[in-house]
C-alpha cells in the first residue's frame, strides 16, 4: 500500500508533468488527494522541494527502465533498439513522467541540476557502451554524449507534444507512437549501422 509521501508524489509527477509546474497548485494537488495543502507541507517544504522529489522520482523510474534495456545481451543494436522501445514504453504507461522531466529540464536550476545529477550514471554508462560498440565497429563513430541527447530529444518530444502533433494533423493514438517509434528506429539504425 502505498505511502502518503509515496501518492503526494505520484500526484506530483501527473501534475507537474501534465499541467506544468506553473500552473499547479499545492492547494489544487491537496484537493486532488484530498488532503490539506499542510499536509503537503510536511512531507515536503515548499512547491520547489516537492517538483525535485518528483524529479528525483522520476528519473530513477527512467533509469530503471533503461537499466533493463541496457543490461539485455545482444548487438549494439539490438540494445540501442531495446532501449529506444523502453523509452516509448513508458512514454505510453507514464506520459506524465517524460512530461515531467521536460518541464524539469525547462525550468532550469536547481531542479534541473538534481535531475541530471540522478540520471549521470547511466548517462556515463550508456556513453561507455556506445564508445565501446563504436570502438569494435559494430556501430559507426560519432559523439556518444551528443547521440544519447539527440535520441532523447526525439523520443521525449515525440512522446510529450500531443498538441504539436494535433496541430500537424495527426491524432497521438498508440498506433501514431509505434509509426513514430518505427521511424525513429530506422533513422538511428541509418547513422548508427555501418
Amino acid at each position: 500500500m502505498p505511502t502518503t509521501r509515496d501518492r503526494l508524489l505520484d500526484a506530483a509527477i501527473s501534475a507537474f508533468g501534465g499541467r506544468g509546474f506553473d500552473a499547479t497548485s499545492l492547494d489544487s494537488l491537496g484537493a486532488d488527494l484530498g488532503v490539506r495543502k499542510q499536509t503537503i507541507l510536511y512531507y515536503f517544504p515548499s512547491k520547489e522541494a516537492l517538483l525535485e522529489a518528483a524529479a528525483a522520482q522520476a528519473a530513477c523510474e527512467l533509469t530503471a527502465a533503461l537499466e533493463e534495456s541496457l543490461a539485455r545481451p545482444g548487438s549494439a543494436w539490438d540494445r540501442v533498439g531495446a532501449i529506444v522501445r523502453a523509452v516509448f514504453r513508458l512514454a505510453v504507461r507514464r506520459p506524465e513522467l517524460l512530461g515531467l522531466l521536460r518541464e524539469v529540464s525547462r525550468l532550469g536550476p536547481p531542479a534541473a541540476t538534481r535531475f541530471a545529477a540522478v540520471l549521470e550514471p547511466l548517462i556515463s554508462r550508456a556513453t561507455g557502451f556506445l564508445e565501446e560498440a563504436m570502438s569494435r565497429g559494430e556501430l559507426r563513430r560519432q559523439d556518444a554524449r551528443l547521440l544519447l541527447l539527440m535520441a532523447y530529444s526525439s523520443v521525449v518530444g515525440v512522446a510529450t507534444e500531443a498538441e504539436v502533433l494535433r496541430a500537424l494533423g495527426v491524432e497521438p493514438t498508440a498506433r501514431v507512437l509505434v509509426r513514430q517509434r518505427a521511424a525513429l528506429l530506422d533513422f538511428l539504425r541509418s547513422a548508427l549501422v555501418p
